[in-house]
């Protein structure tokens, strides 16, 4: 995108932002009228000497400046874009199918890309400011956004967006991307109707809330689930007796914050069959485990980590970050409260793959004991493609969960 050219689409651009009655809801088509008579009057030469489609291309770009999201407004709309990276004005980073690549176009000015982000954090009720610099927020489809502003940010506003699937993706789909294999999917549906309690882990982008989102759909739609999170990503459609909340930061009401610890601890007075929490960052990972502890059986929540073992070393740590307590006491709470880890990473191909699963033996020797019932093993490469086998290493050894719900492993 050349000079002049940005220069002829900004020009226009701030005079119709000059005729546009701000008083009133203006209508979309209205606004469409306006940039029609602006290309079809100009006697600006470099407009009369573009052609039909360079017109095309104009007055949809002008429209998505004054109405919608600028230049990310086609990334939005591109189904095949799983992530959004703004550095600054005028570097824009996408991911398709896994693969990074840099964007050609551009925010014509900082302050564009800020009131770009101003109008996505107001539609949250969100705050972001010089003072209040980092937010996370949605996108009203539920996207994922994160904000971080001068002068945290040295080159720039940044704006991260991670998209999902308007339809949610299933284990089926996961077994067709190779992430998983039918024995694997079958053991841990069964893990979920019989109420274990999962923790998932990971590292970024290794497809956490996905795979819990899949193994959520294992729930029976009888039960009464609720479901906590940062910012609502879980898309559980099939059972009518849910309750999903949000936490809430600082808004531009002045509102105080409700943190995933107030949610939790609230979610125990609603009767719930499970508690699902999108993710544990920090101290609320004592109440996650204590709700585990305390007959919601069959709840789950993710968490970032290098391994199942190193999982569970970070919930000491968040535990510990809330709550004075012997490490011993906190090791019997986790040893009792977690059945199974599933791990999950992203391979050097960028594939998403399952790599672990273990079953919490309980404690010996003052540590928690793991024990590997499934391990993704590398076999090679095939067409720049890893290659691997699930083994099965050992076999679950605590059933009575299994008994209870008269389920067969």
């Amino acid at each position: 995108m050349n000079l002049s050219y940005t220069a002829v689409r900004e020009e226009i651009r701030c005079s119709i932002m000059r005729q546009i009655d701000f008083s009133r809801d203006v209508p979309d088509s209205e606004v469409l009228d306006l940039i029609d008579s602006q290309l079809t009057n100009a006697e600006e030469t470099r407009i009369a000497l573009m052609t039909l489609e360079e017109k095309k291309r104009l007055r949809q770009e002008l429209f998505h400046s004054i109405r919608r999201m600028d230049v990310l407004q086609d990334l939005l709309e591109d189904p095949e874009v799983t992530e959004i990276m703004v550095n600054g004005p005028g570097n824009i980073f996408v991911e398709k199918a896994g693969s990074l690549t840099r964007y050609p176009g551009k925010f014509s000015s900082p302050e564009k890309l800020e009131d770009v982000i101003q109008q996505i954090a107001g539609a949250s009720n969100r705050v972001v400011n010089t003072s209040s610099p980092i937010v996370d927020c949605r996108l009203e489809n539920g996207d994922r956004v994160n904000v971080v502003l001068h002068p945290i940010a040295v080159n720039g506003p940044i704006l991260t967006i991670r998209r999902f699937p308007q339809d949610p993706i299933t284990m089926e789909d996961l077994l067709r991307f190779g992430s998983i294999t039918e024995e694997v999917a079958e053991f841990l549906g069964k893990c979920v109707r019989a109420g274990l309690n999962i923790f998932i882990s990971g590292g970024t982008g290794s497809g956490k809330t996905t795979f819990l989102n899949v193994l959520s759909d294992c729930i029976d739609p009888g039960e009464r689930v609720i479901t906590i999170e940062d910012n609502m990503e879980l898309q559980i459609r099939h059972v009518p007796n849910l309750v999903q909340m949000e936490a809430r930061n600082a808004n531009v009401e002045g509102c105080r914050p409700i943190s995933i610890r107030e949610l939790i601890r609230a979610s125990l007075r609603m009767r719930p069959d499970r508690i699902v929490v999108g993710e544990v960052r920090g101290p609320e990972a004592i109440d996650m485990i204590q709700a585990m502890n305390t007959g919601h059986d069959g709840s789950m929540s993710t968490g970032h980590a290098n391994s199942a073992r190193d999982m569970l070393a970070r919930l000491e740590t968040m535990i510990l970050m809330g709550m004075e307590l012997p490490v011993p006491a906190i090791r019997g709470q986790l040893a009792a409260g977690i059945d199974i880890i599933i791990h999950l990473g992203r391979l050097r191909d960028r594939s998403r793959k399952l790599l672990e699963v273990a079953e919490v033996m309980g404690i010996d020797n003052g540590q928690i004991k793991l024990s590997t019932l499934y391990r993704f093993t590398e076999t090679g490469e095939e067409n720049g493609k890893i290659i691997g086998v699930w083994r099965k290493e050992n076999e679950i050894a605590h059933r009575f969960k299994f008994e209870m719900a008269g389920i067969d492993i």
